[in-house]
């Protein structure tokens, strides 16, 4: 196989994962325990469980999202700076990525009954006079010769607790994990936020796998 066809084969996987992030169905796993009061309009605020995100404007921007979220359901956000009576922590993430590998049949050298390649009955690979010595022979293969491609899998996570500001105790708790070939943060949160929020608030102690669609294509 001439040596560019056999670059862009190894890169052709890599590239349709790539391409897979943004086109196939984004799945995550919930977890969530609650024993949320019926919703009657119940105030809220949204903080950051990192405090090295309260105030930044990539936290405003997901806390945005999660107050839509809870509006809609009948909580309402607090105003005028008075006292909420749900606290709502929020957090995310992603991890570092693990690495991998994945091995998969090619075109490579052959063994023959002479050794490595060798000559006899099945024609001359890598001796004098072979096609070693004129470039890659692509009329072979050897199903012992694999390629090898590697690409990282990352880890994300949303987490959602809702308190009562009065005592503290928890209401709610929720957490949403997914695997993704990227980490793009921008892009993963606001999908967790929506497994989250799915049948929201759910049964308590229940796990389940929210898959939530592709966006449509622009035309």
């Amino acid at each position: 196989m001439p040596i560019v066809r056999k670059i862009l084969a190894a890169a052709a996987p890599l590239a349709l994962l790539a391409v897979s992030a943004c086109t196939q169905p984004f799945q995550a796993n919930v977890s969530r325990f609650q024993a949320l009061p019926v919703p009657e309009g119940q105030t809220f605020a949204i903080q950051a469980s990192d405090p090295r995100n309260q105030g930044g404007l990539e936290f405003a921007q997901y806390a945005a999202l999660v107050s839509q979220r809870l509006a809609a359901y009948g909580y309402r956000p607090v105003e005028g700076g008075a006292k909420p009576e749900l606290v709502v922590q929020f957090d995310y993430g992603v991890d570092r990525g693990v690495q991998k590998t994945v091995s998969r049949p090619a075109p490579g050298p052959a063994f023959g009954p002479w050794g490595y390649g060798g000559f006899g009955p099945y024609g001359r690979r890598w001796g004098y006079g072979s096609a070693f010595y004129y470039g890659w022979d692509p009329f072979w293969y050897d199903p012992w010769y694999r390629d090898i491609d590697t690409y990282t899998v990352y880890t994300s996570h949303a987490e959602l607790v809702i308190e009562r500001s009065a005592d503290g105790k928890h209401v709610f708790e929720g957490k949403a994990k997914a695997r993704s070939l990227d980490d793009a943060l921008p892009r993963l949160v606001p999908n967790l936020v929506e497994a989250l929020f799915t049948n929201f608030p759910g049964q308590s102690g229940e796990e389940v796998k929210i898959t939530i669609a592709p966006p449509d294509k622009k035309r």
